[in-house]
């Protein structure tokens, strides 16, 4: 990894000294890297160094991956869309912003503007592409790691206090790296190195439990989860003849199963388990918009093809994007149909 040199380390250490009032913060719509993440240095800051933290999301957080939040944490969070004035006192009064699983503060949505006007000391870290690194003071950003909660871990392992030992962690701390890492990899499924499974093993040795964290990602689904996964797999899927296959969850369908914010998170990996298929993409309805997941097998790129059709990118394998309405589609009725002509043009392009 080389964003971690002993002189950026140095660096940071001396903005978490002189730091008094921290906000933390990351991308919209969090998920497990993006809690597990904020919570673990949150736990850092607060625990090892005695600081004033505060995490500010845009967005609740999931209530498929709430178990990340201890009480103490929850006490520490401040969601902009239930507690603006809340939020924006605390960006205002900072004097350390670090944002965390998010390349830009154009991806914290309506925080972005208040980020962007902060005179606080910015830090960046994050594993996506294209990170905006004029925006911080500080960047720790490598593409070629499994999750931020990964990159994390092996930047407050070199820090002092902790002398790298995972042991010296604070156990909560620990639990959620371990927990944004397993869902950044779909379980050890893609965007996995040689140092995915250190962090792990380590952390493991260190006392985190990671049957416990298991049981709790995969085995406490709510029964309409496993009901509109079963129904979008039976009438929804669409695999072409390009080996690509798709799935389109539109409101009605989201509103009819009563589905979640999160309860959607992996639907889009299940089609790779058919040999034929090559890539598989996933549309959730949202406001003006379709959120896209794009996964990919080894010889067919998901960033190119998030980048050239859904305004996204991410990793070769893992990458995501937006399909707009009434700019990209006249309605929302006609992704199935931009979906099938952007899989044949990418396609053609790829003989």
């Amino acid at each position: 990894m080389e964003t971690i040199n002993s002189s950026k380390i140095t660096e940071l250490n001396k903005i978490f000294d002189n730091a008094t009032d921290i906000v933390l913060t990351a991308h919209t719509k969090p998920d497990a890297d993006a809690v597990g993440s904020c919570v673990a240095m949150s736990r850092y800051l607060n625990e090892i160094k005695g600081k004033k933290v505060r995490t500010v999301f845009a967005d609740p957080v999931p209530e498929t991956i709430d178990f990340v939040l201890r009480e103490e944490d929850r006490q520490r969070l401040t969601v902009f869309k239930s507690a603006r004035d809340t939020a924006l006192e605390a960006i205002l009064r900072c004097d350390l912003i670090i944002c965390l699983d998010c390349n830009s503060f154009d991806r914290t949505s309506d925080l972005e503007m208040p980020f962007r006007k902060s005179t606080a000391v910015k830090v960046l870290i994050d594993h996506h592409l294209n990170p905006a690194t004029e925006d911080f003071n500080l960047v720790f950003s490598t593409p070629d790691i499994s999750s931020s909660c990964e990159l994390e871990y092996y930047i407050l392992k070199e820090m002092p206090e902790i002398g790298g030992d995972a042991k010296n962690l604070p156990a909560t701390a620990a639990d959620a790296l371990l927990t944004g890492m397993t869902t950044d990899t779909n379980n050890f499924s893609n965007s996995v190195f040689p140092t995915t499974f250190t962090m792990a093993s380590e952390l493991m040795a260190a006392g985190v439990n990671r049957d416990l964290i298991l049981g709790r990602l995969y085995n406490e689904y709510r029964e309409n989860r496993v009901r509109f996964m079963g129904y979008m797999l039976k009438d929804n899927l669409v695999i072409t003849e390009e080996g690509a296959a798709f799935m389109i969850a539109d409101n009605d369908m989201l509103e009819k199963y009563d589905i979640h914010e999160g309860e959607t998170e992996a639907f889009v990996n299940i089609p790779l388990a058919i040999g034929k298929v090559r890539i598989s993409i996933f549309l959730k309805q949202d406001e003006g918009f379709f959120r896209v997941s794009a996964r990919s097998k080894e010889d067919v790129s998901a960033n190119a093809f998030a980048t050239r059709f859904f305004h996204g990118g991410g990793h070769e394998h893992a990458a995501g994007g937006r399909l707009f309405f009434p700019s990209d589609i006249e309605t929302p009725d006609k992704a199935a149909s931009f979906l099938r002509k952007a899989i044949t043009d990418f396609f053609s392009g790829q003989e």
